[in-house]
């Protein structure tokens, strides 16, 4: 056995939410999947190793320690760690890319992981909404992954989104949470179907929405939010004669008794609460909420929010199993009605 050189193997990337431990026992992984390591190599020593990478030594000594639990090295004292199987095969590498971190997303990774189990590596990426993002990550890590898992939300450039999508095999492509048009081939999708979601949502709702004059949705002009919730919600009023308004900012919006606000994002139901409160109005009685996306938290601020929601741990768990299908469904995700004090 002979020392090799293998550092030109190893990339270790700042940006990616996966811990450095797993990006290095994956890459080393890969390279004897390749053959580019083989059985019976010798690797760097833990201290080599940090040196060389800029890693910590308790991250390196991690990597390895990994790599010997599921049987790719092993280690005999004064000669160090060498490749014990050359015949090794992990399937699976997966690329997940979320729009944004909050508490409903992270339930989707958790159900997402957990589905996946063992000896899968996930490089998990947050785009912040920001189509330039989006692109540099899809367009440089286009080749190195068996699956790419993608939320696609943005503020802006969402138009060109479908154009780096489709770059991608569709065999190794899986929507998450939304569809956008002009994706061409046969790949699988967990998603939410906006405009039926709400308006269905709303119509279970009718009971306590009736004894309210006006329905108005919080809908920034600027957000990641799709058109078609605002869609559903107008079809909805008209449907059933309710006064509507879209609302763009809460902190300018006249409150008045008889109204029920519709919150998409946390920032304005913590604001529409506050102000609510000091105007000494009592919530679900003389003004009403709503907020959309299920959280934990929510089931007990204010002795309940109201929420209307897909089911998140569900839709990570199907992404999970469309994945170990290997299946090219779409697969609409149910979204519930959670009727609690507030309105």
């Amino acid at each position: 056995m002979k020392p090799i050189s293998f550092l030109d193997l190893i990339h270790i990337d700042v940006h990616s939410s996966t811990p450095k431990y797993l990006q290095l026992s994956g890459a080393i992984i890969k390279a004897v999947e390749k053959g580019k390591l083989k059985k019976d190599d010798i690797l760097p020593s833990i201290n080599e190793l940090s040196y060389k990478l800029e890693i910590s030594r308790d991250t390196a000594e991690k990597g390895y320690k990994h790599l010997k639990e599921i049987g790719v090295l092993n280690s005999v004292p004064g000669k160090g760690y060498y490749i014990a199987h050359s015949d090794f095969k992990q399937e699976l590498r997966i690329f997940l890319m979320f729009n944004k971190l909050s508490s409903h997303k992270k339930i989707i990774y958790d159900n997402f992981i957990s589905a996946l189990g063992d000896n899968v590596t996930v490089d998990f990426y947050i785009y912040n909404n920001d189509f330039k993002l989006f692109k540099k990550f899809l367009t440089s890590e286009a080749g190195d992954y068996s699956h790419f898992v993608i939320i696609p939300h943005f503020i802006d450039g969402g138009e060109f989104a479908k154009d780096i999508i489709n770059t991608i095999p569709k065999e190794k492509l899986v929507l998450l949470d939304k569809k956008i048009p002009g994706i061409d081939g046969e790949y699988a999708a967990a998603y939410e179907n906006f405009e039926k979601d709400i308006y269905g949502a709303l119509e279970q709702a009718r009971e306590q929405l009736s004894k309210y004059h006006t329905i108005k949705i919080i809908f920034p002009k600027r957000s990641y939010f799709p058109a078609e919730i605002v869609t559903g919600f107008i079809r909805f009023c008209q449907q059933y004669a309710f006064a509507h308004e879209v609302v763009s900012d809460i902190l300018l919006e006249p409150i008045n008794e008889g109204e029920v606000f519709i919150n998409l994002k946390e920032d304005d139901l913590v604001n529409l609460i506050e102000r609510i409160i000091s105007m000494q109005f009592v919530i679900g009685k003389q003004v009403g909420i709503i907020s959309y996306n299920e959280t934990p938290l929510k089931k007990l601020i204010l002795n309940g929010i109201t929420t209307i929601s897909t089911d998140f741990s569900y839709m990570g768990t199907v992404a999970a199993n469309l994945i170990l299908d290997n299946s090219r469904r779409h697969v609409e995700i149910p979204f519930y009605y959670n009727k609690r004090a507030s309105l």
